[in-house]
């Protein structure tokens, strides 16, 4: 017997899933078994909390969809290891049950570490090829360049290119045909490793929001996305980025719904670019002379910021949601990391890592993007000489305090704390210190407004 695997990453999805619907499409075609596997990571599960809410969402995706594909006739493997020894493994398991593997099928991912995953994955492979297909962003990195083949490191220009290289082909459903495949004949998995077993403790059912496309929400979008009292954003970016949702369904609902909500889902593109094409900002200013920041220590700032405790409430009340839920609403995101950067100028890398840590629909290069678009250190960043005054976001964004109200219950009390420093002091040393560290340069750009979140 004859085998191709899907190897599922970031796209636990079954519909509308490119590299699932090619590995079908090829095991209809040469008459081989069609396999699966997900594999929990343990380079990545090994950095985590025992009590992430990440890894039981995903847990809970994962056996779905091994009941979906058993519907279906074909076998999900759901293993613990590290990929290159857990397909290796696999490999030879298939190997004495007298299966031979032909191909491994899965959709890219370009964030370094990635890369270098599966580098490594195709050197265990060997002879057996490991096909990539782009599935995570509407537009690959290498399909939106200058004319003289260089990335953009502008958005407009980029969005501008990106609408005009888009093709009907790049929205259209990717469904994988399941007539003619089937699976390994007398396959015996492995039994599913429990969350227990991997060092972690069961989540909350109610934290992940619905994983459907709201109509309603994304027509109203334009208008209510900055408003964080209420339901004005779509809350899918956790399911974009665990592909329990696929990208070109968020892209062709952006289309029929809401323009603003589908320039977000560019910039998602931009932002992912950007981190394929400078794989440095990981953790380096995009701008190098921003490295010479010279950010201050302050432990106890840094710890107010993170438990909601600097007495400005829009910060608060948004590092509190992150906290509780895991998420935070876009314009807060804004807020809080314009506050660490600037009125703590506190760097922006332990801004980016608590995110990292804390957020349900936390990417690598949203996120740092993000927060060098507010740390002034990014392509296409706020000037650093914009910082945001949380005051006045609270009068224009949450006038009547519904927002901090919900999550501050003792704001106006004694028992909330004064602000642990002064707006105007803040913002005076903030821009000081860069101006002298940049030369008195900087750049000088009107402002654009980035994005965080959807």
């Amino acid at each position: 017997m004859e085998v191709i695997v899907h190897w599922f990453r970031r796209d636990v999805r079954l519909s509308d899933n490119t590299a699932l619907a090619a590995a079908a499409r090829r095991s209809a075609e040469t008459g081989a078994a069609l396999h699966a596997v997900f594999i929990f990571d343990r380079d990545i599960l090994d950095r985590l909390d025992a009590d992430d809410r990440r890894v039981p969402f995903l847990h809970r995706e994962v056996l779905r969809l091994r009941s979906e594909l058993a519907e279906r006739g074909v076998d999900l493997d759901v293993l613990h290891g590290r990929p290159a020894e857990a397909l290796v493994a696999l490999r030879a398991k298939l190997s004495a049950a007298g299966a031979e593997l032909l191909e491994v099928h899965a959709n890219d991912d370009s964030e370094p570490s990635a890369v270098l995953r599966d580098a490594e994955v195709a050197a265990a492979l060997g002879e057996v090829p490991l096909r990539l297909h782009h599935d995570h962003t509407v537009l690959a990195p290498d399909r939106v360049l200058k004319g003289d083949g260089t990335p953009y490191t502008v958005f407009t220009p980029y969005a501008r290119r990106w609408r005009d290289v888009l093709r009907p082909e790049d929205l259209a459903l990717r469904e994988p045909r399941w007539d003619g495949v089937t699976g390994v004949t007398g396959w015996t998995g492995a039994d599913v490793p429990t969350l227990e077993g991997m060092g972690f403790q069961g989540g909350e059912d109610g934290v992940i929001p619905p994983r459907a496309v709201d109509p309603a929400v994304l027509r109203a979008y334009a208008e209510r996305r900055d408003v964080p009292a209420v339901v004005g954003t779509s809350r899918l970016s956790v399911h974009l980025r665990f592909g329990t949702v696929s990208v070109r369904e968020a892209a062709r609902a952006g289309f029929a719904h809401s323009e603003k909500w589908l320039t977000e889902l560019i910039w998602r593109d931009f932002y992912r670019a950007i981190l394929h094409h400078f794989p440095h900002t990981v953790d380096a200013a995009f701008k190098p002379a921003y490295d010479a920041i010279p950010w201050r220590a302050d432990a106890v700032g840094f710890a107010a910021w993170c438990a909601g405790k600097t007495g400005y409430p829009l910060v608060d009340a948004g590092m509190r949601e992150l906290n509780a839920t895991g998420f935070m609403h876009n314009r807060v995101r804004m807020v809080v990391a314009s506050f660490l950067c600037k009125h703590l100028l506190l760097d922006w890398r332990l801004g980016e890592r608590y995110f990292a840590k804390q957020l349900l629909d936390f990417e690598l290069s949203s996120n740092v993007g993000g927060w060098q678009w507010a740390a002034g250190s990014g392509c296409d960043a706020a000037p650093y000489f914009r910082v945001f005054n949380p005051t006045t976001q609270l009068a224009k964004f949450d006038p009547d305090a519904h927002y901090v109200r919900r999550w501050i219950p003792e704001w106006n009390t004694g028992a909330y704390p004064a602000p642990i420093v002064d707006h105007a002091f803040a913002r005076a040393r903030a821009i000081a210190t860069y101006k002298e560290a940049l030369g008195g340069g900087g750049d000088e750009r009107a402002p654009v407004q980035g994005t965080l979140a959807f």
